[in-house]
C-alpha cells in the first residue's frame, strides 16, 4: 500500500516520450448507447457550474450511464420488509418527483454553443458512451511507460468495463460502494455524470431510489459548518420531507461528487474529526471526507469524479474501484458520434430535407473514411471534446447561410475553450490559483508561437523541455507542471503518428497550434526582461509596444503571397501574342479566348476555410500542376486568429477564463495594425489570398477598422476561390461595412448557385464589372440577375456570364433585364446554350434598351437565321456597335455576309472569327503546347471538342482572307491542330 500511495510529484521526470502511453483506453468491442447529447469534454461543466451559482439547485458537472438494474440483486433481506414499504412511500412522493423534475429541467438545459445543431438537437437526441477501463491506483501512480497510441488502439478488452457494472462487486467478491472515475480534460467526465442524471429523472435508472449531485466546485466556495442535511435541503428545496430518512431507512441513495480536484480534502484524524450525524454542522470537505470514509451514511454509493492528479487524494483503502474515462479509443464511436450528431433534423438549418440530408450523409462518409486511414485526425477525436469541435466546424463551414455577428472561426475555438476550462485553476493546492487556460496560454502558447515562427507543427522531447522545463525554479513551479502533465498535456498535444515521427508531439488539432500562438502574442506573454520590472510596465508597455512589433512583424505578411496552381492562365503565357493585338475589340477577344474557352474547374486555390475542412475531411486539396514546387508549412490562421481574439466578444469570454486582454492593448495593437493592413490590402492579393485577408477582417469583428480597410478596395478578384455559402456571406458582411462602389468584381469559377447570389446581392449591385462565368448558373440564377439589373440602385456595367447553363427560360429572364437596365453596356452570354430560341428572345427585348454597347453571343449553336436576326436588330439600335458571333453553326455565306458588316456603314461590327485577322503563327504554337502539356489533367472530350471549334474558326479565316501569306500561315496552324486531333482519338496523347 506504501508503494500505491507514493506521490506522483516525487516520482522522476522520466522522458517526455513516455507519455505517449497517456492516451488510456481499449480498442475492444462495447456496448454503445445511443440516448443523450455529448457536450465536449467538460462543456457540460461549464454549464453546470454556472447554473449551480445561479439556482437553489446544485448540479454536477458529468454523467455516467446505467441500463437498468438487470446487474441488481434481487435478494432483499426479510429484515427489510418495513424499510421497502416506506422506501416505495418515499419514491412515489411528491418530493422526489419534483426533484427529478427540477434537475431534468435544468440538466436538458443546452447551451448556446450547442443550439446551432438546429432546434430538434436535445440531451436525449444523441450520446455516445466513451471507453471505460477498469483500473488500479497502482496504475495511476507508476504508469506503464510502453503505452502508445498505436499499440493502446489495438489492447485487449479484459480491463473495460461497462457503466451499469461500475457499482458490482469487486475480484474479491466485495460490495462496491465508492467509486472514482477519473479522466483527463476532455475525455467526457461531465457529460457522463450530466446523462446519468437525466437517466434517473426519467427513469432509467432504477438501481438507486435517489440522486444526490454535488459539484465540488460549488462546495469549495464554502467553508462555513454546514450539516449535511442542511445542505442538500440548501441545494434541494423539494428534499426537505426526503433528507430525514436518509441513514433512518433503507433508501438506496447515490450521491455525486463531480470535480474532486477542487476540494482540498485531508482525511487524517488530525485534519479532519469524524462525524457520523448528517444533523451536525461541520465544514463542507469534511462532510465529502466522512461519506467517503463510510463513517457518514455508509449505506450510500458515492460516485467521484475528477481529474488523474487529484486521484491520489483518496487513500485507497476508502475506494471500492478505480474507472478511467479513455474517451472515444475506439474509431467506431468516433464514427458513430460525428454520424448521430450531423445527420440531427434541422442541422442544415434548410427547409429543402432532402437535399441537406444527402450533403449530411456526404460529410458523414468523407469523414468516416479519413477516419479509417488512422491518420492524425483519429487521435485527435480520441477525446470526445475535439470531436465536438470537428462537428461545430464542419456544421459551421457547409451549415452556415448567413454570418451572425458573433460566429466566427475564433469565436468557435474561443467557446470551445471556455466550455473546456471555464471556472478551471490549474491545482486548488497551489497559492497562485493560477487558472488552467492562463497556464496554457504562458507555456503551450509560447511552444506554439515558437512553432509558427520556425515554420514547424512537430516538436521534439528538447522542444518540450526548453518550453515548459527551461524556467521551473521553484517547488511550486514544478507541482504546476506535473499537475498539467498529468491532467491537460493531452488535451492540447499528442504523439504524431505519421511514419518516422513516432517519438515526436504535434498539436491534436493544427489550429490550435495557431490560435494558441496568436493567444501568446495578443496576450503580451512574449516580453523582454526590462517589460517585467514593474507591473504597470508590463501590462501597458509589455501589452503594448512590444506586441505592436510583433503584429507589425506578422501582419506584415498576413496571407503570405503564394503562387497558387496554374488554371490555365494563357495571359500569362504568351505575353507576344497579346503585344501584337491593338484596339478594345481584339484585346475583350483574347481576353475571352484566354479566360472562359478553355479555363477548366480541375484546380482549387486552398484559402484558409478550405485548408481546414481539408484537415477534418482528408481531401487531399488543389491538383498540383507538375511544375510547382511543393507548398512549405502555412500558417494563414495564425494572423486571422490574433485579429478575432482582439474582437470585444472573444476577450469578453477569455476574460471568463482568466486571460484578460485590456482594452489599451487591443486599441493599441488594432492601431498598429491598420496601415499594415490597408497597405497589404492596396498591393492585389492572389484570389485565395484576398479570401483570407477578407476572412481575417470578418474575424477582427470591427467595423471600423474593416470599413476603413475595405475603402481601399476598388478590385476584388475572387476568381477559382469555391465560394461556399460561409464564404458569401463573410464576403457580404465584409463589403456591407461601406457602400462605395466596386470597380471590379470576379467571381469567375467560384461555384456559385441561386443562394450564393441571393446571398451577395447588396454587393452586387456596387460592381460596374462583374465577372460570373464558369458557375453553372441556371435559369433560376437569371431570375436573381434580373432582379438585380433592374434594381434602380445597379451600378453594373460589365456582366460576363460566359459558361453557364442560361438556356431558353434563363433567356426570358435576361431580355426582361436588358428591356429595363439603365446601366449595362457590356453583355457576355458566351457558351451559355442560348440557341437560336434564346436569341429571338433576347433580340426581341434589344429595341427596349437604349445602353447596350457589346453583345457576345458566341459559342451558343446559332444558325443564319438567328444570327443575321440579331445583327440587324443591332443596325438599329442606338448604342449597339459589336456583336460576337464566333463558334456558331453559322453557313460561309452567312459568314461573308456577317464579316463584311462596317461600323462606319452599317453601325455595327459582328466578329464572326475569333482571329480576327491577326497572325496566328506566333502564338497558335504556344497555345497547342500548353493544351498538350496539361491534357493529363483536363477532360479530354472537352478538349478534342474546343480544338475541332478552334480548326473551325481556322479553316474559316483562311477561306476569308485573299493574302497568301497568311493562308499559308493557317494552314501550317491547321495541320498542327489535325495532327493534335488525330493523337486524341487513337489514345496517343
Amino acid at each position: 500500500m506504501s508503494r500505491a500511495m507514493q506521490c506522483q510529484s516525487c516520482l522522476p521526470w522520466s522522458s517526455w516520450t513516455q507519455l505517449c502511453r497517456s492516451l488510456p483506453g481499449s480498442r475492444g468491442t462495447r456496448s454503445v448507447y445511443l440516448c443523450a447529447a455529448s457536450v465536449p469534454g467538460a462543456a457540460g461543466s461549464y454549464f453546470l457550474r454556472n447554473i449551480l451559482r445561479t439556482s437553489s439547485i446544485s448540479h454536477p458537472r458529468g454523467c455516467v450511464r446505467y441500463q437498468g438494474g438487470s446487474q441488481e440483486r434481487s435478494v432483499q433481506p426479510s429484515s427489510s420488509r418495513h424499510g421497502l414499504s416506506q422506501l416505495r412511500n418515499v419514491a412515489s412522493s411528491d418530493a422526489i418527483k419534483k426533484h427529478q423534475k427540477s434537475l431534468s429541467a435544468w440538466f436538458s438545459h443546452q447551451p448556446n454553443e450547442e443550439r446551432q445543431f438546429g432546434p430538434s438537437f436535445s440531451l436525449d437526441a444523441v450520446h455516445v458512451d466513451p471507453v471505460i477501463r477498469e483500473s488500479s491506483l497502482e496504475e495511476i501512480l507508476k504508469p506503464s511507460p510502453d503505452l502508445t497510441i498505436q499499440n493502446q488502439l489495438q489492447q485487449p478488452c479484459s480491463q473495460v468495463i461497462s457503466l451499469q457494472n461500475l457499482f458490482d462487486v469487486d475480484a474479491c467478491g466485495r460490495q462496491v460502494k465508492n467509486v472514482v472515475l477519473y479522466g483527463t480534460v476532455g475525455t467526457g467526465k461531465s457529460t457522463l455524470i450530466k446523462k446519468m442524471v437525466v437517466d434517473w429523472c426519467h427513469g432509467r435508472l432504477p438501481r438507486f431510489e435517489l440522486v444526490i449531485p454535488f459539484s465540488c466546485e460549488d462546495l469549495s466556495h464554502s467553508h462555513a459548518p454546514i450539516s449535511l442535511r442542511r445542505l442538500i435541503t440548501k441545494k434541494y428545496q423539494h428534499l426537505r420531507d426526503v433528507v430525514p430518512m436518509l441513514g433512518a431507512s433503507n433508501l438506496k441513495v447515490l450521491f455525486i461528487l463531480n470535480g474532486l480536484e477542487r476540494l482540498n480534502l485531508d482525511f487524517r484524524l488530525a485534519g479532519t474529526e469524524l462525524c457520523c450525524d448528517p444533523n451536525e454542522p461541520v465544514p463542507p470537505s469534511a462532510i465529502v471526507v466522512n461519506l467517503l470514509r463510510k463513517y457518514l451514511l455508509p449505506e450510500a454509493s458515492i460516485i467521484v469524479t475528477t481529474r488523474p492528479s487529484a486521484v491520489r487524494r483518496i487513500p485507497g483503502k476508502y475506494v471500492g474501484r478505480y474507472a478511467e474515462i479513455c474517451g472515444f479509443s475506439d474509431t467506431n464511436l468516433q464514427k458513430l458520434y460525428f454520424q448521430m450528431r450531423l445527420s440531427q433534423p434541422g442541422c442544415s438549418g434548410e427547409n429543402d430535407v432532402g437535399s441537406s440530408s444527402g450533403e449530411q450523409e456526404n460529410l458523414v462518409e468523407m469523414l468516416s473514411r479519413n477516419l479509417e486511414r488512422h491518420n492524425q485526425i483519429a487521435a485527435a477525436c480520441f477525446l470526445p471534446s475535439y470531436c465536438w469541435l470537428v462537428c461545430t466546424t464542419l456544421h459551421f463551414l457547409y451549415f452556415t447561410r448567413t454570418v451572425p455577428p458573433s460566429q466566427t472561426l475564433t469565436g468557435i475555438y474561443t467557446s470551445f475553450l471556455r466550455l473546456n476550462f471555464s471556472g478551471e485553476v490549474l491545482d486548488s493546492t497551489d497559492p497562485t490559483n493560477i487558472s488552467m487556460m492562463k497556464y496554457v496560454a504562458k507555456t503551450v502558447g509560447k511552444l506554439a508561437y515558437e512553432g509558427v515562427m520556425s515554420r514547424k507543427t512537430c516538436f521534439s522531447e528538447d522542444d518540450l523541455q526548453q518550453c515548459f522545463e527551461v524556467e521551473m525554479k521553484t517547488e511550486s513551479e514544478l507541482n504546476l507542471l506535473e499537475v498539467f502533465r498529468s491532467d491537460v498535456f493531452r488535451f492540447f498535444l499528442t504523439p504524431c503518428v505519421q511514419p518516422g515521427k513516432e517519438h515526436t508531439f504535434v498539436f491534436t488539432i493544427p489550429a490550435m497550434q495557431e490560435y494558441l500562438a496568436a493567444l501568446y502574442v495578443v496576450l503580451g506573454e512574449k516580453k523582454t526582461l526590462a517589460h517585467r520590472l514593474g507591473k504597470e510596465l508590463s501590462e501597458v508597455i509589455g501589452k503594448v509596444s512590444e506586441d505592436v512589433a510583433v503584429v507589425l512583424s506578422i501582419i506584415s505578411k498576413v496571407l503570405p503571397l503564394r503562387f497558387l496552381p496554374v488554371l490555365f492562365n494563357l495571359l500569362k503565357i504568351f505575353p507576344r501574342y497579346f503585344s501584337r493585338l491593338s484596339g478594345k475589340d481584339r484585346d475583350a477577344i483574347a481576353h475571352t479566348m484566354a479566360e472562359e474557352l478553355f479555363k477548366e474547374e480541375d484546380y482549387y486555390n486552398d484559402d484558409v476555410l478550405d485548408q481546414i475542412n481539408f484537415s477534418i475531411l482528408g481531401v487531399e486539396g488543389p491538383m498540383r500542376h507538375p511544375d510547382e514546387a511543393p507548398d512549405d508549412e502555412v500558417f494563414e490562421l495564425f494572423p486571422i486568429f490574433m485579429g478575432g481574439i482582439l474582437s470585444r466578444r472573444n476577450r469578453a469570454i477569455l476574460e471568463q477564463l482568466g486571460c484578460s486582454i485590456k482594452n489599451l492593448a487591443a486599441f493599441e495593437i488594432a492601431k498598429a495594425m491598420k496601415k499594415t493592413v490597408i497597405r497589404n490590402s492596396r498591393k492585389g492579393l492572389p484570389p485565395s489570398e484576398l479570401m483570407d485577408y477578407l476572412f481575417f477582417l470578418h474575424e477582427f469583428q470591427n467595423e471600423r477598422f474593416t470599413a476603413e480597410a475595405i475603402r481601399s478596395l476598388r478590385t476584388v478578384n475572387l476568381s477559382s476561390v469555391k465560394m461556399t455559402p460561409l464564404k458569401c456571406s463573410v464576403l457580404a458582411s465584409v463589403m456591407g461595412t461601406t457602400c462605395h462602389e466596386v470597380e471590379e468584381l470576379n467571381l469567375t469559377s467560384c461555384n456559385l448557385d441561386t443562394s450564393s447570389l441571393r446571398t451577395l446581392f447588396p454587393v452586387l449591385l456596387r460592381c460596374k464589372a462583374l465577372h460570373l462565368q464558369l458557375n453553372s448558373l441556371g435559369s433560376d440564377a437569371c431570375k436573381e440577375i434580373r432582379d438585380l439589373l433592374l434594381h434602380d440602385k445597379c451600378v453594373v456595367s460589365n456582366l460576363r456570364l460566359a459558361n453557364n447553363p442560361v438556356g431558353e427560360q434563363g433567356a426570358q429572364y435576361l431580355a426582361e433585364a436588358l428591356a429595363g437596365n439603365r446601366s449595362l453596356t457590356h453583355l457576355s452570354l458566351l457558351h451559355t446554350a442560348l440557341g437560336d430560341q434564346g436569341v429571338e428572345i433576347i433580340a426581341q427585348h434589344l429595341a427596349k434598351n437604349q445602353h447596350l454597347q457589346e453583345l457576345n453571343l458566341g459559342y451558343n449553336s446559332l444558325t443564319d437565321t438567328a444570327a443575321l436576326h440579331v445583327v440587324e436588330v443591332a443596325k438599329k439600335h442606338a448604342t449597339l456597335d459589336k456583336v460576337h458571333l464566333y463558334f456558331n453553326d453559322i453557313s460561309e455565306d452567312g459568314k461573308r455576309a456577317l464579316h463584311s458588316l462596317r461600323m462606319d456603314r452599317d453601325g455595327v461590327r459582328a466578329l464572326v472569327f475569333l482571329t480576327a485577322g491577326t497572325d496566328v503563327s506566333d502564338y497558335w504554337s504556344n497555345i497547342l503546347n500548353v493544351v498538350q502539356k496539361n491534357l493529363p489533367f483536363w477532360d479530354r472530350e472537352r478538349v478534342r471538342q474546343h480544338l475541332a471549334l478552334i480548326l473551325q474558326d481556322l479553316e474559316s479565316s483562311r477561306r476569308q482572307t485573299a493574302n497568301p501569306w497568311r493562308k499559308a500561315k493557317f494552314l501550317r496552324v491547321e495541320s498542327e491542330v489535325k495532327k493534335m486531333l488525330g493523337k486524341l482519338q487513337h489514345g496517343n496523347l
